[in-house]
Order: C-alpha cells, then sequence, then structure tokens
C-alpha cells in the first residue's frame, strides 16, 4: 500500500490537483448519494417500472466506477484510467438521460457526482499527458 501511495505522489500533477486527503471525503459523500439514487433507479427497475435499457448506464457507472482505482493504482495506468473515468462520466450522463422521465430526483441528487466526475476527468486526463510525455 506504502508503494502505491509513494508511486502517486511521484506523478506529475497540475497545480491545481487537490491534496491527496481530499479524495477519500468526497467519494464517502459521493457514494452515499450513489447507493441511494442508483439503489432507488435498481429498486424501481426490479417492480417493472422501468425498462431495462434505463437501468443499463447506471449497471455500466457502477461498473467503470469501481473498476478505476484497480487500473490506476494496480496496474498504474494513466492513461486506461484516463479512458476509464471518461466512461464514468459518460455514462453518469447517459443514466441521468435515460432516468429523467421516470425519476427526476435522481438526476438532481447526482449533481454532485457529476461535477466531481467531470473535474476528476480533466484531472486524470491532465495526469496521463503530464506524464506520458
Amino acid at each position: 500500500m506504502h508503494d502505491t501511495y509513494h508511486w502517486y505522489a511521484q506523478l506529475q500533477k497540475p497545480s491545481w490537483a487537490p491534496p491527496r486527503w481530499v479524495f477519500g471525503p468526497v467519494w464517502t459523500a459521493l457514494y452515499i448519494g450513489i447507493a441511494i439514487s442508483f439503489g432507488a433507479v435498481f429498486v424501481t427497475a426490479a417492480g417493472s417500472n422501468i425498462p431495462f435499457v434505463v437501468v443499463l448506464p447506471f449497471i455500466l457507472n457502477l461498473v467503470f466506477n469501481f473498476a478505476y482505482t484497480p487500473i490506476q493504482f494496480g496496474l498504474r495506468n494513466n492513461l486506461l484510467a484516463a479512458i476509464d473515468v471518461v466512461l464514468v462520466w459518460g455514462t453518469l450522463i447517459w443514466a441521468c438521460i435515460a432516468i429523467y422521465p421516470y425519476l427526476l430526483w435522481v438526476v438532481f441528487a447526482n449533481i454532485a457526482y457529476f461535477l466531481w466526475v467531470t473535474f476528476a476527468s480533466v484531472l486524470q486526463i491532465t495526469i496521463a499527458y503530464l506524464n506520458n510525455k
């Protein structure tokens, strides 16, 4: 674990990158919102009140979201992590568009998640660029 932190600390990062300690509290708060809102989508879908095609981007979003840490810190692959976080961002947009006619509150509940993933995408793309010159 220490080796992973040392590796990440050695990466070139933009001056606007937040300190490492910010990520834990932010993701904790976001995961609470994700659990509640995505859970509502899955429960509603289980009751056959929304079609599977509406649920699909939520499933893919979780897959890409949970894949990020093993890609970034396990594989130590900045470029693949950048692609993955853009897929998190894209599937979140898709999910919000898909759920809008059914559960509008889910869209609003994920605004903070969207803003953070937008920032995280730009940050990860920048880190990938800075460390692959």
